[in-house]
């Protein structure tokens, strides 16, 4: 054997093995059982686990690694909370990088405002010789300065785009946030991110997501997205000449001001990206928004206490009705048949989905496309699915349509109770992110993280999906568990971040510790199997192997 684990437990992607040691042999699985001195020679590296316990590298089934790894690299509001700490933060980066044409970064987040919508006022306060555009945490909206207004012609004369909105001052005056697609109106100035760039990003965020045993991952957005130049050629790099050291599935994303006439185009794009890494295999289409900028697609209209809807935000939850029901960003219609086309060219989809009409529409699309071409095991899915109807729970396993959770957004806290629930109302807070009711209907769950809206540490997702509450260091205050009757056991949290996310990409050598199976593996400081439930997030990844090579630690 060239490397043998022993002294700990095995999770295998479906279950936990208490006692199990693991042979690696040539990059691939060799040997699982509860002795393996006999195939031990004197040139095996010998790792002792030490009472932890091995898993199958993670797989993360919707992330954005170039995004990342800019955004670490730029003005970074990730790690802070608070409007005086952004703009301290933000007058320190602009002091220190005169020669920066635009402030680009992001990562604030929407409860630290009131109304969750920053002013461009404020940002002035921190950089006004220069344009800034700051992504909020969920890249949904972005705060920009009044100079960045200014180059882009942004006034009260400016109209809405069809998948955005500009957030206004009582005479239509814009205030400084820009939701969805109004982004583009500022975004589409901004400075081509360079090749060097790219490349130097999607290192850092291979190596960072290595360090939370990572192996492989789907990149959830490959194009022009908002300011974003496409990442396609730095992936391409690392291919060639071997520094992508992950597994890469690649969603080409599709354009929504554009049909079906972009498909032959996408279909080029794959035939000529597919590297032993890094391979085109999807199409990502957003559906629609996010509920706290009311344009996640709901089938009823949210609530609030004033009308018209935005951009007023003064809403106490008294379950009044506006007659905003939120977006759909491709026709409904338009997408079963984009989606049957897709899936007859062998493309799999996946969607971002996050009201209860936009899940449902992806289900119509993907049973219009069933019906059409019959189960072609393409292995579609879509991603976040905060509200679902309970009419559509058990068409998740009818039609074969994988269930992506970002299982870390399931738990109170300051954006849910202030900005979620008062607008979704009583009955539709309790359709949130009903893990445990898919589960149950023999849905495929696979799981992912958004980074960087979120930490892409799975052990902290997996500690939200069986708890429901969030870990300490990513909880924003006491609150309690967050309809905890949609938990989910252990498990099959860790099976939906490993064997099922690999199943998602295709990639079914991985995700499973038994003989044959590829060696891409993490070693976890502790068993959360025998602690408590409340300490999972507790664990850290000591080791991360692909092929049975480490690429951390180790």
């Amino acid at each position: 054997m060239d490397t043998v684990f022993v002294n700990g437990s095995v999770f295998d992607g479906a279950s936990h093995r208490p006692g199990l040691s693991v042979g690696v042999r040539a990059g691939r699985i060799a040997a699982v059982g509860a002795d393996l001195t006999e195939l031990t020679g004197p040139r095996t590296e010998v790792v002792d686990l030490a009472g932890g316990l091995l898993v199958p590298g993670f797989v993360d089934a919707h992330v954005h690694p170039v995004q990342g790894g800019l955004e670490r690299a730029r003005c970074d509001l990730s790690p802070i909370s608070g409007r005086e700490a952004y703009l301290s933060t933000i007058t320190a980066y602009a002091a220190a990088h005169p020669e920066v044409e635009w402030i680009l970064g992001g990562g604030w987040h929407q409860p630290d405002f009131p109304g969750g919508t920053p002013l461009a006022a404020d940002l002035d306060l921190a950089v006004s010789d220069r344009p800034a555009l700051l992504v909020n945490a969920d890249h949904h909206g972005a705060w920009v300065n009044s100079r960045a207004l200014e180059l882009a012609g942004v006034d009260a004369s400016t109209p809405d785009p069809p998948d955005g909105r500009i957030e206004r001052g009582p005479d239509g005056s814009p205030t400084g946030t820009l939701h969805e697609g109004a982004m583009e109106l500022v975004g589409r100035l901004v400075p081509e991110t360079t090749h060097a760039e790219q490349v130097a990003a999607l290192v850092d965020a291979q190596a960072y997501l290595h360090s939370f045993g990572i192996t492989g991952w789907q990149d959830a957005i490959l194009g022009e997205y908002v300011g974003l130049t496409d990442a396609t050629p730095a992936y391409v790099e690392l291919a060639r000449d071997g520094r992508l050291t992950a597994r890469v599935v690649g969603a080409l994303w599709w354009q929504r001001e554009f049909g079906a006439e972009q498909i032959p185009g996408l279909l080029a794009r794959r035939e000529a990206l597919q590297y032993e890494r890094f391979r085109i295999a999807s199409v990502k289409i957003m559906q629609d928004g996010i509920a706290e900028n009311f344009t996640a697609g709901m089938l009823d209209p949210y609530c609030t206490n004033s009308d018209p809807v935005p951009p007023a935000r003064s809403g106490d939850g008294c379950g009044c009705r506006t007659g905003n029901a939120g977006l759909s960003f491709v026709d409904p219609i338009a997408l079963r048949e984009h989606v049957t086309s897709l899936d007859a060219a062998g493309f799999q989809v996946h969607v971002h989905a996050i009201g209860d009409r936009a899940v449902r529409e992806a289900l119509d699309a993907f049973e219009a496309a069933r019906a059409a071409n019959g189960d072609s095991d393409l292995r579609h899915h879509i991603a976040h699915l905060q509200v679902i109807h309970p009419d559509d729970v058990g068409r998740f396993a009818a039609l074969g349509v994988a269930a992506n959770m970002q299982a870390l957004w399931a738990v109170y806290e300051r954006q849910m109770v202030d900005l979620t629930i008062p607008f979704l109302g009583p009955e539709r807070t309790t359709w949130q992110y009903r893990f445990g009711d898919l589960a149950r209907s023999g849905a495929r769950l696979v799981a992912g993280s958004d980074w960087p809206v979120s930490t892409p540490d799975p052990l902290a997702a997996v500690h939200v999906a069986v708890n429901r509450r969030a870990p300490a260091e990513h909880a924003d205050g006491e609150y309690e568990a967050f309809l905890p009757e949609q938990a989910l056991d252990l498990a099959t949290a860790l099976a939906a971040y490993t064997s099922g996310s690999a199943w998602v990409n295709h990639a079914d050598d991985t995700g499973r510790i038994e003989v044959g199976a590829l060696a891409d593996l993490a070693v976890l400081d502790r068993d959360p199997f025998t602690g408590p439930a409340e300490e999972i997030a507790a664990a850290r990844v000591q080791a991360t192997y692909v092929e049975g090579k480490a690429v951390f630690g180790g």
